[in-house]
């Protein structure tokens, strides 16, 4: 059978929402162009993007529903099903992986009892994977509701998400207070944050991030960005010259002058 069309919000909430979308929309040249905030309003509404949500979308901008639904199930910052007040996100990109968030997220997927993408059965977590959300130099990083939570262990991921499922305060490494997801997705529709000293807060990037800015202005950087892991590492070994000592040139074929690049025989041979 063919889906029917999808039901209309109530007349309360479609005056209050249309309210909001109009001041959305007035901020573009081009109406469609708000489409992606006009996603994380209706988001805000019901904790995700329904098919009301949507239909909703598409009369405000005059699309069709076909050309909402393209963009709302492309990107995964829109959910299709409902999810949890709290998106903890485990960055298993390839530095967060090797430092530990391989680790994190199948010891939390146990503990929470929940697999990739599913909520807890009080709906106050949903767990996912996520991909790099630029903060290497404190991996591994866990992400609630996209606030930072910097370089976490298993036992301290686990006591954070039994705080957030006990409705502790919990505050982020960095940045703005932790509030809900259904309030984060108002936020990110465009609509400021009320919230006493939310818009004050904030963070910034860790040392080896900024070393590059560093030399821009002509300062000098440190010796060694990375420090040695092993126990054993020389601890009076001399600074290198070079800037960055995990990627100084290394004895290869290609900088090595015993072993030049290229062949060594004559063609043929």
């Amino acid at each position: 059978m063919p889906e029917l069309p999808a039901s209309d919000y109530p007349a309360e909430v479609r005056t209050r929402l249309e309210e909001d979308a109009r001041e959305v929309i007035a901020r573009y040249p081009d109406s469609r162009s708000a489409l992606l905030p006009l996603l994380h309003l209706v988001q805000s509404e019901e904790g995700h993007v329904t098919r009301t949500g949507m239909r909703f979308c598409a009369e405000m901008l005059g699309l069709t529903t076909a050309e909402v639904t393209a963009v709302a199930t492309f990107y995964t910052m829109y959910r299709r099903k409902p999810s949890g007040d709290y998106q903890v996100g485990v960055c298993t990109n390839t530095l967060c992986a090797v430092m530990g968030g391989d680790a994190i997220f199948e010891e939390l997927q146990s503990h929470l009892g929940v697999g990739n993408g599913e909520t807890t059965e009080d709906g106050k977590v949903t767990l996912e994977h996520i991909e790099c959300n630029a903060a290497c130099d404190f991996a591994p990083v866990v992400m609630v509701n996209w606030e930072f939570f910097d370089n976490q262990t298993v036992e301290s991921a686990k006591r954070l998400v039994d705080e957030l499922r006990a409705g502790r305060t919990v505050e982020p490494t960095r940045g703005a207070p932790l509030c809900t997801y259904k309030e984060t997705a108002r936020i990110l529709a465009g609509f400021p944050d009320a919230r006493s000293g939310a818009v004050e807060a904030g963070g910034s990037a860790g040392p080896a991030s900024l070393v590059g800015l560093r030399l821009a202005k002509g300062e000098t950087a440190p010796g060694r960005v990375v420090s040695p892991r092993s126990a054993d590492a020389p601890q009076d070994e001399a600074p290198p010259t070079h800037p960055s000592s995990h990627d100084a040139p290394q004895r290869t074929s290609a900088s090595d002058p015993h072993h030049p690049a290229g062949p060594v025989a004559e063609e043929g041979e």
